[in-house]
This record gives C-alpha cells, structure tokens and sequence, in this order.
C-alpha cells in the first residue's frame, strides 16, 4: 500500500457521493417536459379511419396484425384519458 492510496479512496467516495446527489436531482427530462405527461393522441380523418377498418376486415382470422391494432386502440384509450 503506498502512501497516497487513502487520499484516491477518499476521492472516489467523495464522487460517488456528488454523483448520487446530482442524480437525485434529475427530476425532469432532458427535453424539459415534466416526467409523467401525457402522451399526445393523433386524430385521424374519418375517411381514412374507414380505409384501415375495411382493410383489417380483409385480414385472415387470427391475423397478428389486427391482434397489435387492438393494442394500439387500448393504448390510445389511455392516452385519451391521461388527458383528462
């Protein structure tokens, strides 16, 4: 052990210290918007809403692509009601 081995201890406690405080700090996001908005809902045209709905009924039974559309509807409703 040399002699200057506890003066580098102490420095890498007193960072890791810093750094922990620092981080508690972070209670926004980088792009400023506060943690926990809403996300925001795309509305889309009543004629291409009829577009995708006959083209999902053109889909075979069981269709994967119609299982994640329903997803994504659930995830719109939450959405929605984040909103209000």
């Amino acid at each position: 052990m040399t002699h200057n081995d506890g003066c580098w201890r102490r420095r890498r406690i007193v960072l890791a210290l810093a750094a922990s405080w620092l981080s508690g700090c972070a209670t926004v996001g980088s792009d400023g918007g506060v943690v926990g908005t809403c996300p925001p809902v795309v509305e889309y045209e009543r004629a291409l809403q009829a577009r995708v709905a006959e083209e999902l009924a053109l889909l075979p039974e069981g269709s994967t692509i119609a299982e994640m559309m329903a997803d994504y509807t659930v995830m719109r409703e939450q959405a929605r009601a984040c909103l209000e």
